[in-house]
């Protein structure tokens, strides 16, 4: 027996690998299509296609699970693809700290103004990278990077008004963290 669009679902969930292929068949492009909507960023193929791998991989371990009609088994792979999708971004971001060598300045500045730049500049990293790693993700992308609030909430699966809250609040901890820092070096 093969699979197809009537008895797919019971066969993947009994392991059978025609079941996987079709799957594969049939929604590759989909699955694709939300990776490299999270991914895209990282502008890495080779993670894309391991995401892809894992999250085919998720669907054939998981298939057991899975409870619902046939309508809802295109929603439940489409869940699992965003969520792999997003932790593979968090881990990619996680290992990726801002260094002060990687800003540039392309203003003409006094060889004091530029000193005075970068030692706050490597300041500012530095509390920047005591924040929450989620935190310190956002302000990356936020400051660094210039994207928007709404993109920001999108690749990281979370609302706008969530990523507007932690902004606020990191810039508060940055501000207080700022100002423990100049008490603490005038001796007060």
């Amino acid at each position: 027996m093969k699979s197809d669009d009537t008895n797919f679902i019971q066969r993947l969930q009994r392991q059978k690998e025609d079941a996987l292929e079709f799957i594969v068949e049939k929604y590759l492009p989909l699955i694709k299509g939300i990776t490299y909507k999270v991914l895209g960023p990282l502008n890495n193929e080779g993670v894309m296609e391991e995401c892809i791998n894992d999250i085919f991989l998720a669907i054939w371990n998981n298939s057991k699970k899975f409870n619902g009609e046939h309508n809802d088994f295109k929603n439940w792979i489409c869940t699992i693809a965003k969520f792999k999708a997003i932790d593979y971004y968090r881990r990619a971001n996680k290992q990726v700290e801002i260094s002060s060598d990687k800003i540039e300045l392309n203003m003409e500045k006094s060889a004091e103004d530029e000193l005075l730049l970068a030692e706050n500049q490597n300041e500012l990293i530095k509390l920047i990278n005591q924040l929450e790693p989620v935190e310190r993700e956002i302000f990356i992308m936020k400051f660094f990077l210039g994207l928007k609030s709404e993109d920001i909430s999108v690749r990281l699966g979370m609302t706008k008004a969530s990523i507007d809250n932690r902004i606020y609040r990191g810039k508060k901890k940055l501000n207080k963290k700022a100002t423990n820092l100049k008490l603490g070096e005038n001796g007060i």
